[in-house]
């Protein structure tokens, strides 16, 4: 009798909410963006771009401009700055990425002749350890390592580039873009309209945290990426690091995983500069740039930029960059945070109706939330 009663609570769940619909939805619409990932790339750029701008043009309609207009003025304004600045940065980034993936060898070697004496006098600590071997393996291992990580980094980059450059940005990310600024609000009042009418105001509070959680991302958490990649790639040139603005830049894009981006940059800032200067100023300097900026990001950017609207666990970023990156490569990269947090206030909002229903509290408890 209790498994009956269960299997009916359970049916009841399914029912009421819909699951049975929305999962089927779901299943479709992942089929969808796998069968065709190969060419939704410029289409999720300019969706992106669109859902970044907005809150430009909507101050732009608030001063008595039409929409259609508000959207060109926007369109002109990120010709004529942010495109030329993107173009600059991604030709100087490039040629250093070239050049330090030549001279890694160069710098490993220098780094192991800086070590020696650090291996040989534990060697008198560690009588039977052969520290003779450790900086030939580290180095062997280390420069292979960093050879074929970056050459797998300028490939991945120089032919994103090359495919921004040629296909998308110059005609179809724009053209997608444009619609999606122009057309925003129409589109939300379809879809406000298709919703069932049953679960409307659920449904409409659902889609709002998704706003706010694509908004923390994709508005929020890419400025944040954005402005570290300036301060890390600025500072570090400053000092003298040859490649400062490459290693500000990789900086700034893996920020998006916390912490990472931080270490990852702060430790191979400290190898090069090690490798470069024989001084301690300069290594001085890389961890007082490294902690200024976890102090801004941890105080002041990441608190009103993004705030806790993401939702999150670094853990759950690193997963579903990988595993977006495993499905759809560059476009999974694109799309796995925005993605994983959507799929988390779903789960979520689902634990909580499953927490209110028969299947959870049984039915007496159900009849008493019900009369509260």
């Amino acid at each position: 009798m209790k498994e009956k009663n269960n299997t009916n609570a359970l049916q009841n769940l399914w029912q009421n909410t819909n699951l049975g619909t929305w999962f089927l939805l779901f299943l479709l619409f992942c089929g969808f963006v796998y069968v065709l990932r190969g060419i939704l790339m410029p289409f999720v750029l300019g969706i992106i771009l669109g859902y970044l701008f907005d809150p430009l043009v909507i101050k732009f309609e608030k001063i008595k401009m039409s929409r259609t207009w508000a959207t060109i003025v926007v369109f002109v304004l990120v010709l004529l700055i942010i495109v030329p600045l993107l173009v600059v940065l991604f030709g100087v980034i490039s040629g250093q990425l070239a050049v330090f993936i030549a001279a890694v060898p160069q710098y490993m070697q220098t780094a192991m002749q800086k070590t020696t004496p650090v291996f040989e006098s534990l060697q008198a600590y560690f009588p039977d350890w052969n520290a003779d071997n450790v900086p030939a393996l580290v180095s062997q291992y280390a420069s292979q390592i960093l050879q074929v990580g970056g050459g797998l980094i300028e490939k991945l980059f120089v032919n994103a580039v090359a495919v921004f450059n040629v296909v998308s940005l110059l005609f179809i990310t724009p053209v997608v873009a444009f619609y999606m600024l122009r057309d925003w609000d129409v589109f939300i009042k379809k879809a406000d309209a298709l919703l069932p009418k049953k679960s409307h105001k659920e449904i409409r509070t659902v889609f709002h945290q998704i706003d706010l959680a694509l908004s923390g991302f994709i508005r929020g958490q890419l400025s944040v990426c954005v402005i570290l990649g300036l301060y890390y790639g600025i500072s570090l040139r400053l000092v003298g690091l040859e490649f400062g603005v490459m290693i500000g830049f990789m900086t700034g894009l893996i920020s998006i995983i916390p912490y990472v981006g931080s270490i990852t940059g702060f430790v191979l800032s400290l190898i090069l500069t090690a490798s470069t200067f024989d001084d301690w100023p300069h290594l001085a300097a890389v961890v007082i740039i490294f902690g200024i900026g976890q102090f801004l990001e941890g105080n002041f950017l990441t608190p009103k930029l993004v705030g806790d609207k993401v939702g999150l666990h670094p853990v759950w970023v690193m997963f579903a960059l990988l595993a977006g990156g495993a499905l759809l490569g560059f476009l999974g990269l694109m799309i796995a945070v925005p993605v994983a947090s959507v799929i988390g206030i779903l789960i979520r909002t689902g634990l909580k109706k499953y927490q209110k229903s028969i299947l959870y509290l049984g039915k007496q408890n159900t009849q008493k939330l019900n009369r509260l």
